[in-house]
This record gives C-alpha cells, sequence and structure tokens, in this order.
C-alpha cells in the first residue's frame, strides 16, 4: 500500500468529527445566515435541507468510496479507479485545494488579527474607525504576516499525521466549538432583538422563494460549498477510512453536523442583527459584516460586546483551521502517496508554494475574491460533478461492491443512493457549473 495510506483513523468517530470540520468553515459560520436571509428564512432551509438529502450527499458518500475503494491519495484515486484517462481529474484536486487554501488562508489571517485586537485593544467604536482596522489587517505586511502564520498552525497540525495532528485536533476542537455556538446563540437569545430576528430570517416563511431562481441557486451554493464535496478533502480522509466503516451513515453524521452549525449561527447572528441594526450591512456583504458591522455592533455594549466579540472570533478561528487542515491534506497525501515523500516534507512544501499562491490574494482584494470564485467556485462543482459521473456511471459496480463490504449498508440503501448520484446529482450540479462559469465569466470582463 503506497505510503500516504499507511495512517488510519483511530475511531470512527475520530473520521466523523475530522470529516465535519473539514466541511465548518468560516463561510459556514456567516454565509449560511446571511443566504437564508435572503432566501425567505424557513423557505431557504427547507431548500437547502432538500438539495443536501437527494443532491450533496450521494455526491459526498461516492467520493468517501472511491477514497476508501483505492485507498490512494486524490491525485491517484480516480486513475486507479478508471484508468489513466481519469488522471487530470486528480489533478483538478490537487489545483482546487491548493487554491482555496491560498486565499482561505489570508481570511484566516484577518480573523486571527480581528482576535487579537478585540482581546489586547478592544472593539472600533464607529464604522469609520472599523473601516481603518480593517484596511490595516487586509494589505501590507499584516496581512502577510497572518497568512504565515495560519499556514503555519496548519502545517504543524498536518504534519503531526492523521491520529495524533489531524484526529487529535478534531476531538477537542469540533465539541469546543459547538459549545462555544450554544452559549453564543443562548446570549444572542436574550437581545432585545432576538424574536425579531427569528420573525424576521429563520421563522419567516415565504412560499414564493421556493420557486425563486435566485433562492434556489443561494441554497445549492450554501449546501454544496458548506459540506465541501469536490475538493478532495473527504477523499483524501476517506482513504485511512476502515473497510467496514458505514459510509452513508458517516456521511449522513457529517452533513448532519454541518447543518446544525448553521443553523446554530443563524440562531447567534439573527439577533444580533436585529439588535444592532445591522440588516443593511448584511445585505451588503459578507466581509463587511464580519470584520466591520458586528465588531462595531458589540462594541454598543461595551465590556459584554468585547467578551462576545473575542469568544466568535476565536470560534470563527477554529472552524477555519479545521477546515484548512483538510485541504493541506490533498496535496500532502499526493506527494506522499506520487513520490514517496514523508509526511514532513511534503507538508512543508506544500505549505511554502501555497504561502507563494496566496501573495496576490493577500494584497489585492480583487485577486481574492477572483480565486474565490474560480477555485471555490468553479473547480470545486466540476469536481463534485466529476465524481458523480465516475462513481455513478463509469464504475457503479465498484461504488457497490464498496458499500456492500460494508455488512450495515443494506443493498436497497445503496441503490437509491446509486440512484441520485446518476440521475439527480449530475444534472442539477451540471446546471450550477454552468450558472458559476457564467458568472465568473460576466466578473471578469465586466
Amino acid at each position: 500500500m503506497a505510503a500516504a495510506q499507511k495512517e488510519h483513523w483511530g475511531s470512527g468517530l475520530g473520521f466523523v468529527l475530522a470529516a465535519a470540520g473539514s466541511a465548518v468553515g468560516l463561510g459556514n459560520l456567516w454565509g449560511f445566515a446571511y443566504r437564508a436571509s435572503q432566501g425567505g428564512g424557513g423557505s431557504f432551509v427547507l431548500l437547502y435541507v432538500l438539495i443536501v438529502a437527494v443532491i450533496c450527499l450521494p455526491v459526498l458518500v461516492a467520493e468517501m468510496v472511491l477514497g476508501r475503494n483505492t485507498g490512494r491519495s486524490p491525485l491517484l484515486a480516480p486513475a486507479q479507479a478508471a484508468g489513466r484517462d481519469w488522471q487530470p481529474m486528480g489533478w483538478l484536486f490537487v489545483v482546487a485545494s491548493c487554491g482555496i487554501l491560498a486565499f482561505y488562508a489570508v481570511l484566516m489571517g484577518w480573523t486571527a488579527q480581528t482576535l487579537i485586537h478585540a482581546l489586547n485593544v478592544g472593539l472600533p467604536q464607529n464604522m469609520e474607525g472599523a473601516q481603518l482596522f480593517f484596511d490595516g489587517i487586509s494589505g501590507g505586511n499584516s496581512a502577510l504576516a497572518g497568512q504565515a502564520v495560519s499556514l503555519l498552525l496548519t502545517a504543524l497540525v498536518v504534519s503531526a499525521g492523521v491520529q495524533a495532528g489531524i484526529e487529535r485536533l478534531s476531538r477537542w476542537a469540533l465539541p469546543l466549538l459547538f459549545l462555544l455556538l450554544v452559549a453564543l446563540a443562548i446570549w444572542a437569545s436574550t437581545l432585545p432583538g432576538a424574536m425579531d430576528g427569528y420573525r424576521t430570517f429563520l421563522l419567516r416563511w415565504d412560499g414564493r422563494e421556493l420557486m425563486n431562481i435566485t433562492t434556489i441557486r443561494n441554497a445549492f451554493s450554501q449546501a454544496f460549498f458548506s459540506i465541501g464535496t469536490g475538493i478532495g478533502s473527504i477523499m483524501a480522509y476517506s482513504a485511512y477510512l476502515n473497510r467496514k466503516a458505514p459510509v452513508p451513515q458517516e456521511a449522513v453524521s457529517v452533513v448532519g453536523l454541518d447543518t446544525a452549525v448553521g443553523l446554530l449561527a443563524g440562531m447567534l447572528t439573527f439577533p444580533v442583527v436585529i439588535s444592532f441594526g445591522l440588516g443593511d450591512a448584511v445585505s451588503e456583504s459578507t466581509i463587511g459584516t464580519i470584520f466591520l458591522a458586528l465588531p462595531t455592533g458589540l462594541a454598543s455594549i461595551g465590556a459584554t460586546g468585547r467578551i462576545v466579540a473575542v469568544a466568535f472570533f476565536f470560534l470563527a478561528y477554529l472552524a477555519a483551521i479545521t477546515s484548512s487542515v483538510s485541504l493541506l491534506e490533498v496535496p500532502v497525501a499526493s506527494l506522499m502517496d506520487r513520490c514517496n515523500w514523508s509526511r514532513s516534507k511534503a507538508t512543508w512544501i506544500s505549505s511554502a508554494v501555497i504561502f507563494v499562491l496566496g501573495l496576490p490574494a493577500a494584497t489585492n482584494l480583487q485577486v481574492l475574491g477572483a480565486m474565490d470564485a474560480l477555485f471555490g467556485g468553479v473547480l470545486l462543482i466540476a469536481g463534485g460533478l466529476l465524481i458523480a459521473v465516475l462513481m455513478g456511471w463509469v464504475v457503479p459496480q465498484t461504488f457497490l461492491d464498496d458499500l456492500k463490504d460494508s455488512s450495515v449498508t443494506q443493498s436497497s440503501t445503496s441503490g437509491l443512493i446509486l440512484f441520485f448520484l446518476r440521475w439527480i446529482s449530475p444534472v442539477v450540479i451540471a446546471v450550477g457549473l454552468l450558472i458559476s462559469v457564467v458568472d465568473l465569466i460576466r466578473n471578469w470582463t465586466g
């Protein structure tokens, strides 16, 4: 067996927590609330759950099966399963994961510096002060330092190995993340505008939104990007899975944890939005809300607001590090598998290359946005589409046989998953890919 796959998870729970950590990230904490606020609240949540269940979940199971069945890294798994013609798919996973981590580390740097500033100095008292602070952390040496430190921390975890690094981090980080989110959601429920926040966003129902193309697209985007299938992270993790691991059940657990984080984040952010009058800021941009409006709003309630800000940005960084670790594991596992490098060598060389790739994003917000659209949009969706086609149409028997080996997976369940993987997921994902490509071209030429 290849060098990259000699390691294994200490337990099924360790894998589920690590995979959930991969899915839960910065976009999950605010993106869910942001898109729900734009799409009819409860009607958006219903669409999101339906899309996750019938489109994303089958692809997630297929990605897990591809990783476990081949026992190879994301770079070599497609060719191992279906022949050399599928080798480019492996390169797509490596390019997408490295590209995402390159700009994601920049966002992590902003988050870390906002946390440190709230802890040591305090919060900006007005939007002008918040804008000055954000301008300082989002460019120049400050942005580079935040990016470098975030990649360093990520590399330290990955270089320690699957059990000693990734699984150990996930075992304490995910429970702590949930505890912090629950505590903050409870605190938010005591704010004067809490019930208005719930009614305005989460508990609002507008049946017309179920047929609104924009709302459907936003629900698709949030579901697909939140689960994170299509970039090879879950595939890399699944290569270390036990042959008897109940893949469909573990996929459901990952999706359930990820959705729970989104809902809890909504229960925190909706009351805050109403109480501090941040509705306009939410409509304008996600980044503006997190780094400008939220700290300014919390500053208005003094010491309590500062404590909440520290907890929130610590929580956000915790979510970010569990995601960045899974992204870095893709090129690391691939170099170990392809070149027979040690984990340490693969980790530090990958991190250095990704740091260089992220330099344009660290110094230019427009470049960061373009990288997000290309790597976190077009390539991620393309990866998901290829997984569905490969496992659903090219090697469906491999898919069924692998699930059959898991004694708890019934053949009827496997057949149902394969049906959705073949006939539903590819069609919807292809439409999502087309929309993403059109948006990307429009933004680049507009």
